[in-house]
């Protein structure tokens, strides 16, 4: 990749970084779409999204807890389930086009309605203990299959049911990204020969990407956590998910 290249591919990574953290979230649907805009090898696209995510989640994760808007008692029994088989997830490639096409329609409706009916907060009643390891169970094998955090699929669970306030939806997703990404990397990195491409190729591009997701991620987050109202971090939200949802409908069709 040339200079010039690079620079663009690391602007993007930034800019993604920003935007995705400011809604609990890391990026990994985004980094996806734009390493493969930019043409970069597959086998290293998915390892080098999912870094870039643990980088992103981890920040994020600290300043949504820091702001005191992370419940642990709704967060474990999502993520207990989520994160052995986002590792499964890892090892295979998601599957039919037709899966694909019904996640992004999914994500896209999801989006859609944020965007239009940003409405205000309401009251919220956590999920019983099975229906959270249900979902979180689900959501971990798709972003496993994905090469995501999860967040693109829980965070709108979270808020249309009412699990949680958009805040503590965000804070949620964020260490549940975390973990998820950590188990999907470690899956990917399983699934190939010790030695092989990855190794030689993703270290190099993750590394040279990380400064600017951090730095994305740092203001993000801080943002997100701090500043924004809950109106705004659903609009964000929403162009969020309208980037997951438009990757997986145009790599499905």
């Amino acid at each position: 990749m040339t200079p010039e290249l690079l620079a663009w591919l690391t602007l993007g990574v930034f800019l993604i970084a920003l935007l995705y953290s400011s809604v609990g979230h890391a990026g990994a649907s985004g980094y996806l779409a734009v390493m493969a805009l930019f043409s970069v090898a597959p086998e290293v696209i998915r390892p080098t999204a999912l870094t870039l995510n643990i980088l992103v989640a981890s920040i994020a994760s600290w300043q949504f807890w820091r702001a005191g808007h992370l419940s642990w008692p709704l967060l474990w029994p999502l993520a207990l389930l989520a994160v052995p088989l986002a590792f499964v997830g890892g090892f295979v490639n998601l599957p039919a086009p037709g899966l694909k096409l019904a996640l992004g329609m999914v994500l896209l409706f999801s989006a859609a309605q944020f965007l239009l009916r940003p409405a205000a907060e309401a009251a919220t009643t956590a999920p019983s203990r099975a229906v959270a390891l249900g979902s979180g169970a689900g959501i971990g094998l798709l972003a496993g299959l994905t090469g995501t955090g999860g967040g693109i699929f829980l965070t709108p669970l979270l808020i249309h049911l009412r699990w949680a306030p958009v805040k503590a939806a965000a804070a949620v997703s964020a260490l549940f990204i975390l973990c998820n990404s950590a188990a999907g990397l470690a899956g990917t990195v399983g699934a190939a020969a010790v030695g092989a491409a990855h190794g030689r190729d993703w270290p190099v591009l993750a590394l040279s990407l990380g400064l600017a997701v951090v730095i994305g991620g740092a203001i993000g987050s801080w943002y997100g956590a701090q500043r924004l109202p809950h109106t705004t971090i659903k609009r964000c939200l929403a162009a969020v998910l309208t980037v997951a949802g438009g990757k997986l409908v145009l790599t499905a069709a």
